[in-house]
C-alpha cells in the first residue's frame, strides 16, 4: 500500500450512506461496464458466483449498509468505510472482526484504468464477491487472527498471504488459468495480463514460498501463485501461520523478481 495518497476518504452520515455525486456515480458505471466483461472471460466461478450473490448496482456507487446486509445475511461479514490507507494491525483487526474495511473514496478520471491505492470499486466490486462464500471468509478471518497475534515486525510476511492469494490468487478450471484475487477483478489491464501473458510467471501455490516473496503494489505482477485445489487455500486457515511466517523468516526473502522502484515508477 501506498504511504501517502491524494485522495480524501469520504465521511458517512449518520446512517453509513455517503452522498456520491453524479460524476463519481458515472465513474463507478464506467468502470463495472467496462471491467465486466472481462471478469466473465477471465475470473474464477467462486468470483463470479459471489459477483452474482452480492448484486451490486451498476449505475451508482454502491452504499456500505446496503452491502453488509446482504454479505451479514450469508456469511456474518460486513464492510465499512475508512480512508483509503490503514495500518496493517488496524487492517488484521478488522478482519478478526468480520469487517472488510473499506476505502470510501472513487477514483478520478484520469486514474481510470490504474489507481496504486484501493478504491470503493476495489473494494467491492473486488472484495464484496468472495465475502459472500463462508469459506473465502473463514480464510480472511483467518489471516486477520494471525495477525492479532502477530508481532509488527511479522506484519509485512503475513500479509504476502493474504496479497498472493485473495488479491492477486489464480486458480485453474478446466485447464486454464482463471483469477481469484480481487485485485485482478477491478483491474482492467491486469487481469488479462495475469491468465495470458507468457511474461508472467506462474507458481504451484505453497505457503512459505509466498510468505518468501516480496512484491511491488505499483506493477503489475511478475509472479503469480496457481491454487490447484481450493481446498488447498482453506486449509491454510487451519494451519499456524505464524509458525509459518517464522519458518520463512529463517529462511529468508527471495530476490525480487523486479527492478527496484524509482523515483519516475
Amino acid at each position: 500500500m501506498p504511504k501517502s495518497t491524494s485522495y480524501a476518504a469520504k465521511i458517512p452520515d449518520d446512517r453509513g450512506f455517503i452522498a456520491y455525486d453524479a460524476s463519481e456515480d458515472a465513474v463507478w458505471r464506467d468502470l463495472y461496464d467496462r471491467q465486466l466483461p472481462n471478469v466473465q472471460a477471465h475470473s474464477a466461478s467462486a468470483y463470479l458466483d459471489g459477483l452474482a450473490r452480492v448484486d451490486l448496482p451498476r449505475d451508482r456507487v454502491p452504499q456500505c449498509p446496503e452491502v453488509s446486509e446482504t454479505l451479514r445475511a450469508l456469511t456474518g461479514w460486513q464492510v465499512a468505510p475508512v480512508p483509503a490507507l490503514i495500518p496493517f494491525g488496524r487492517f488484521f483487526g478488522m478482519l478478526a472482526e468480520k469487517t472488510f474495511p473499506a476505502a470510501s473514496f472513487i477514483r478520478r478520471r484520469e486514474h481510470f484504468d490504474y489507481i496504486e491505492e484501493p478504491d470503493i470499486f476495489h473494494e467491492l466490486f473486488g472484495h464484496a464477491p468472495l465475502l459472500t462464500d463462508p469459506r473465502f471468509a473463514g480464510f480472511s478471518q483467518a489471516i486477520g487472527q494471525a495477525g492479532l497475534r502477530a508481532e509488527s515486525k511479522d506484519y509485512a510476511w503475513l500479509i504476502r498471504l493474504y496479497w498472493f492469494t485473495i488479491e492477486f490468487g489464480l486458480v485453474v478450471e478446466d485447464g486454464r488459468h482463471k483469477a481469484l484475487g480481487s485485485g485482478l477483478a477491478s483491474s482492467v489491464t491486469e487481469l488479462p495480463w495475469a491468465v495470458q501473458a507468457e511474461g508472467a510467471e506462474r507458481r504451484p501455490f505453497d505457503i512459505i514460498d509466498i510468505l518468501r516473496t516480496p512484491y511491488r503494489i505499483d506493477i503489475h505482477q511478475p509472479i503469480y501463485f496457481v491454487i490447484a485445489a481450493l481446498d488447498d487455500l482453506f486449509a491454510a486457515a487451519e494451519r499456524d501461520l505464524l509458525a509459518d511466517v517464522h519458518r520463512a523468516q529463517a529462511l529468508g526473502l527471495h530476490a525480487p523478481a523486479y527492478p527496484p522502484k524509482t523515483d519516475a515508477a
